[in-house]
């Protein structure tokens, strides 16, 4: 009877330490797209800045240069310009975007649409 109490506890053991290990992958994984978001809207910004290349080049190239995630919501940003303006699809981009952010994570993302409104 002993040697069974143990084994469940050893069993519960396992099972704490292998959620508490999902959990905070799934945190770390959060972490390093939104620093790899940020990494790419900084280049962005200084490709605007000195190159005045338009947003889809741009766009096409961030999506080259990075990680599979991010990559997949700049391509998809730009797909969808060929038909809505940069902000419109930036925005939709990012609501279809299957990453690991949360909602608060989307809509700072999103609010970067709202400075490409009425380009293309």
């Amino acid at each position: 009877m002993q040697f069974i109490k143990y084994c469940m506890l050893f069993l519960v053991f396992i099972a704490s330490a292998l959620i508490g290990k999902y959990i905070s992958q799934k945190y770390k994984f959060r972490v390093d797209e939104l620093e790899e978001i940020k990494n790419a809207l900084n280049i962005f910004k200084s490709k605007i800045k000195f190159t005045y290349e338009p947003i889809p080049e741009i766009f096409k190239q961030i999506s080259e240069n990075t990680n599979k995630n991010v990559s997949k919501l700049f391509s998809n940003a730009v797909e969808k310009m060929q038909t809505d303006s940069a902000g419109v699809a930036f925005e939709k981009s990012v609501d279809e975007y299957s990453g690991n952010l949360n909602i608060e994570d989307k809509q700072a993302v999103k609010s970067l649409s709202k400075l490409l409104r009425n380009n293309r």
